[in-house]
């Protein structure tokens, strides 16, 4: 017998996390939980469909996985720590094979980062995956977008570009060389597939960054978005966009450096930094790649001259 609604709850999900500070979870109307003293709350949420956020008949345990980490991304961006989350999931058939490697997916992720599923919902319909997390941040030291001003140096975390050119590996609309390697393959489709969220990076930039964003949607189009909120433009310099080996290897130069611009699903942090602070980064995986500047806009150069090319950045609903 296919299970139900409350059976495949119970079955998949009521055990996923714990935390001392949840005093009601799942299995009542709502939860009830217990922020520390001297804390502020920070609610993010998103949405994945297939076909849009992930390949038709992608394997479950990426999507359980990959539903958990775009909200840690935006957690690390506000400098604060994940506790709780909430999952809506709309489901063509209730596939118990399925749902299990779903649930492992978004579970260990959520052990690690001691969050505890307290809630959400579930129906039939195309597959679409919606989280809620919710997370705490000391009073008056959250992350934002604005902040920055002209002359903070930008950085950004980790490697640009991988997790795009992983999915145009999956996708196939990506020729690779006959010298790239399965290891380098691997990666890149890893780092699409199981993206790991850089919650340590937004608490160590707590007090240090004037301004914070992750990477979801284009470098250069996330970083317009942080300058525009701090009534700032920006300028990249191409050639100090930290990028990896096996994003070199199997891309090329310059389709590596396309993706690392405009490619998004990186979750890395871009943030910007008053120079006078640059040393409180000391062992903290980044890079500087360019400044805010003031006037408008996002200006990618190499050396003197200004790059012409396309960086608005996803948007779901432009032409």
């Amino acid at each position: 017998m296919p299970l139900g609604e409350f059976a495949l709850i119970d079955r998949f999900f009521r055990n996923c996390g714990s935390r001392r500070d949840t005093r009601v979870g799942i299995g009542d109307d709502g939860a009830v939980l217990t922020p520390p003293a001297g804390h502020e709350l920070v609610a993010v949420v998103d949405t994945l469909v297939e076909g849009v956020h992930f390949p038709p008949q992608s394997p479950a345990r990426p999507i359980g996985h990959r539903a958990l980490a775009v909200n840690l991304s935006d957690i690390a961006a506000m400098g604060a720590t994940p506790a709780w989350a909430l999952l809506a999931i709309t489901l063509p058939r209730a596939d118990e094979d399925w749902l299990g490697e779903f649930a492992a997916g978004f579970g260990e992720l959520a052990r690690a980062h001691d969050v505890q599923l307290v809630g959400g919902d579930t129906t039939s319909g195309p597959l679409t995956v919606t989280v809620q997390v919710l997370g705490v941040v000391p009073r008056g030291e959250a992350l934002l977008r604005r902040g920055g001003q002209a002359g903070d140096v930008v950085y950004v975390t980790g490697t640009p570009g991988d997790a795009a050119c992983g999915l145009a590996l999956l996708q196939g609309r990506l020729r690779t060389p006959a010298t790239a390697r399965a290891t380098e393959l691997d990666t890149l489709r890893n780092r699409f597939l199981f993206p790991e969220p850089r919650l340590a990076a937004g608490v160590r930039l707590r007090g240090v960054a004037s301004a914070c964003i992750d990477v979801s949607d284009g470098l250069a189009g996330d970083l317009g978005k942080l300058a525009t909120a701090s009534g700032c433009g920006a300028r990249v310099e191409i050639t100090q966009l930290p990028l990896s080996e096996s994003l070199l290897a199997v891309a090329g130069r310059a389709a590596a450096e396309h993706f690392a611009l405009t490619g998004g699903d990186d979750y890395e942090l871009c943030f910007t930094v008053p120079p006078a602070l640059a040393p409180a980064l000391g062992g903290l995986p980044c890079t500087a790649i360019g400044r805010l500047t003031t006037g408008r806009g996002v200006a990618v150069l190499r050396g003197d001259s200004v790059i012409e090319f396309s960086h608005s950045g996803f948007d779901h609903f432009a032409a």
